[in-house]
């Protein structure tokens, strides 16, 4: 097989001249490297490393994301899964329906409940929780596993009130948890 030189020499884009001008530099430039101590750099060599470690970046970086994406959506399901494996009936029958109000994301919703879904609801042993405008309710165990993956589907709890103060003029008149709007 024919080197690059006579290839070239063949095809008629480098004349004989300038091929054996660049074969004795290119002999001048190893002897000088050797003769010096100095490795003798080449630039191909050098741009195809830098190359082959820039796409070895990129590719790991597309992995992470799509890692990223896939743990996403595993969260995402185990969410589903335990919401649909621990829901609880919301109770409500239509006669005795009770409008339950709370906030989520920044908005008052209101869902409709039975008198003793309300009173678990306002008492903290039944949490809700949704995504968009979908809401169940889950037991207060199952909302804090459901919290540990993704805060916000949980709706929290209403806060009790704290101690009482002496000087309160309206310490006599409790707020109740459970008012009709």
């Amino acid at each position: 097989m024919a080197s690059l030189q006579d290839q070239l020499l063949k095809a008629g884009l480098v004349d004989s001249k300038k091929a054996k001008k660049i074969s004795k530099e290119k002999r001048k430039q190893n002897k000088v490297a050797k003769s010096s101590g100095q490795a003798q750099v080449d630039e191909a060599k050098l741009a195809a490393e830098q190359a082959r470690a820039e796409k070895a970046a990129r590719d790991r970086e597309l992995n992470a994301q799509r890692e990223a994406a896939a743990q996403q959506k595993a969260i995402a399901a185990q969410i589903k899964q335990l919401i649909e494996h621990n829901k609880q009936p919301k109770g409500a029958n239509g006669n005795n329906d009770v409008a339950y109000h709370f906030t989520f994301e920044k908005k008052v919703k209101k869902i409709y409940v039975s008198s003793a879904v309300q009173e678990h609801l306002t008492a903290g042993r039944l949490l809700i929780v949704g995504e968009g405008e979908h809401f169940e309710l889950v037991p207060r165990v199952i909302a804090d596993k459901i919290a540990e993956r993704n805060a916000n589907m949980v709706v929290q709890p209403p806060e009790q009130s704290a101690a009482v103060d002496e000087d309160d003029p309206y310490a006599g008149y409790e707020i109740p948890d459970d008012l009709m709007w």
